[in-house]
């Protein structure tokens, strides 16, 4: 079986939208694009690097379509995007140019793909499409790089309908920006008891 990894680039108060530039999704009126800008460093750049390796890539169909435009022609950044399997989740789109683009349209695909054979399956953005991964208690690990930012409005990656799941904590690094860096492993049902001083 497949783990399916969300990787999210978010604020402290967990919004994910727009993350790389002015003009990357302005949607809802959005108007901080490029808020992770001022935070990049040698130690984030090298997460982002091993993040990059070469995966399959499960996408929500507005995530599909700003990859689809950029990254074609910026491969030397990435290498093996390219060539990597994109499986994008949409009612509308049914075909691409980009090559190993295949898509789907609901979510008993992405549980069959889950259940296939293949390297581990990267979900980048694309918020509608972890709200429904995690409302459906499809997620295996979450690799959150958390910048010491509010925004107050925009897309979040967690909604209030996720399956509860308590997640253990891997590996962490606080970059010189103040950029937390964590990863987090599915750990099973969530435990309760008394809180304790």
């Amino acid at each position: 079986m497949r783990k399916i990894i969300v990787l999210s680039m978010l604020t402290l108060d967990g919004v994910i939208q727009a993350p790389g530039g002015p003009e990357e999704d302005e949607s809802g009126g959005f108007k901080y694009g490029g808020w992770t800008g001022p935070y990049g460093d040698e130690t984030y750049g090298k997460v982002v690097q091993q993040e990059l390796e070469p995966a399959s890539y499960l996408l929500g169909r507005k995530t599909f379509e700003i990859w689809e435009q950029y990254w074609p022609q910026h491969k030397d950044y990435w290498p093996g995007i390219n060539e990597g399997e994109k499986y994008v989740l949409s009612a509308t789109r049914k075909q691409s140019d980009w090559n190993n683009t295949h898509f789907i349209t609901a979510l008993a695909d992405i549980q069959q793909l889950k259940q296939s054979a293949g390297p581990d399956i990267q979900v980048w953005g694309s918020s509608e499409l972890v709200h429904l991964l995690l409302n459906n208690d499809l997620v295996d690990e979450l690799r959150l790089k958390i910048h010491p930012v509010l925004l107050g409005e925009g897309k979040r990656l967690f909604d209030n309908a996720a399956v509860p799941k308590s997640y253990t904590l891997a590996e962490h690094i606080v970059t010189s920006t103040g950029v937390i860096i964590c990863r987090y492993l599915r750990a099973g049902a969530i435990k309760t008891g008394q809180a304790r001083a």
